[in-house]
């Protein structure tokens, strides 16, 4: 276990799937809910209403990921020939043993989610459903770092101004067309572009978004 491995955190429709997940080793993902594929080396599991006051909208199972494939609906589940989703695909997700999270990561403020990418380090010093975004500074380093290994400059814990307010982003590339700017705080510029916390995800839309402003300004240095 790596701080910096991907965890996925996914609902847990009902007791029939968690069993299908102890037992089986196996959880369905629609593909139209993760269109890039499953990445994560960790699932965790968000429990439902459907589920006993203990259990529901709290987070209490994950699991290593082994493996996935794609399987249409009603292959997984043939006892269902006539739901409306029977022929959509899905990544049937091989599991691990699932290992219980203690203490749980609860959900005190909201209950709905759908899909929570996050980091294992994250993961594990979570108490509250929110903590799994949290902006502390050590997981931008992360993406920072990152950045300068692959030759960009990135600027750090920037002070911005838009119209009448101010802020503080994360991340300011300095590109061509102008800065493009990036944060993880709840409170930022509307052209900020938000980082998820998912490394490997937030490093793809920032390179996008230096190339779609004309690529990154670098020095020319005197030999």
């Amino acid at each position: 276990m790596y701080p910096d491995d991907r965890v996925l955190v996914g609902v847990m429709p009902n007791p029939d799937d968690l069993t299908r997940a102890m037992q089986q080793h196996w959880y369905r993902v629609p593909v139209e809910k993760a269109p890039k594929g499953i990445h994560a080396e960790y699932i965790a599991f968000y429990f439902t209403r459907h589920f006993p006051e203990d259990l529901r909208w709290g987070i209490h199972y994950y699991a290593r990921r082994t493996g996935h494939e794609l399987a249409r609906r009603v292959e997984l589940l043939p006892d269902e020939p006539d739901h409306p989703r029977a022929q959509q695909m899905y990544f049937k997700v091989q599991l691990g043993t699932l290992k219980r999270k203690s203490p749980p990561i609860v959900s005190q403020t909201w209950r709905r989610i759908t899909f929570i990418h996050t980091t294992w380090d994250r993961f594990v010093a979570a108490r509250e459903v929110s903590d799994l975004f949290s902006t502390d500074p050590k997981f931008v380093d992360r993406v920072y770092h990152a950045l300068r290994m692959r030759g960009m400059n990135p600027q750090r814990d920037v002070a911005v101004a838009e119209g009448d307010d101010k802020y503080r982003v994360d991340l300011v590339i300095d590109c061509h067309d102008g800065p493009v700017m990036f944060s993880a705080r709840p409170d930022r510029p509307s052209s900020a572009h938000l980082l998820s916390g998912d490394t490997a995800l937030d490093l793809e839309t920032i390179e996008r978004a230096v190339e779609a402003s004309g690529g990154p300004l670098t020095l020319d240095l005197p030999l």
